[in-house]
């Protein structure tokens, strides 16, 4: 049995490391292609989103997202002018853009990163080491994936309790409100008996004045 959850440990572990290596690609930024570098992560796009923010939060950065309806570079979140010492020791421009897989795989995301320097692409003047480090960069998010993914679960699972336990207290609202109306019906009820007892008594009195009545007659 261990030796089984040993080799379950190690394939997972190398699915996820295959998983997650970085790798080179396009996309379209600032209305041409440019060259990124890539790399495919098992979570959700907003996990994904969140750990990118949180990393370069811890570097000390903020970024810009692109933003508009007609902006062809939506989604993208740029750094300008950022010190990332881990791909280069010089200030770049860094563009980030996260998105699902596929519409299939929405529990999957594709991240690209574009490197700039003034306005124009920087890989072209990336020696081999240079894109090692890029490529290392993509692939040492994968912590802040995992935590952001969990705060995600953690979030949704959140908002299931919280439903959970609104709708027990409607269903308590409603037995509380089922519960007064049965009460309000068991006194109507006995009301109506009280009445019907009353009214049965008129009908006997009633009855007998009608006997009294008709005893006058003559015959």
């Amino acid at each position: 049995m261990k030796r089984v959850l040993l080799s379950l440990l190690i394939v997972s572990f190398f699915s996820t490391v295959v998983f997650s290596q970085a790798y080179e690609g396009t996309i379209e930024y600032t209305k041409k292609k440019q060259q990124a570098f890539v790399i495919d992560y098992p979570y959700p796009p907003e996990a994904a989103e969140n750990a990118i923010i949180k990393k370069m939060e811890d570097l000390g950065y903020k970024g810009k997202e692109e933003k508009g309806l007609f902006n062809k570079d939506k989604g993208f979140r740029v750094y300008k002018g950022a010190f990332i010492t881990d791909i280069m020791s010089s200030s770049m421009d860094y563009a980030f853009k996260v998105e699902a897989k596929g519409r299939k795989d929405k529990d999957q995301s594709v991240v690209y990163l574009i490197i700039m320097k003034d306005g124009e692409n920087a890989k072209a003047a990336f020696e081999a080491a240079d894109t090692d480090k890029a490529k290392a960069f993509l692939n040492n998010l994968q912590p802040y994936m995992e935590a952001a993914n969990l705060e995600l679960q953690i979030s949704n699972q959140d908002e299931v309790v919280v439903k959970a336990e609104k709708k027990l207290k409607d269903l308590k609202d409603d037995q509380a409100d089922m519960e007064k109306k049965i009460k309000k019906l068991q006194e109507d009820l006995k009301d109506n008996a009280k009445d019907q007892d009353n009214q049965q008594k008129e009908i006997e009195a009633q009855k007998q004045a009608l006997e009294a009545l008709k005893s006058k007659r003559k015959s």
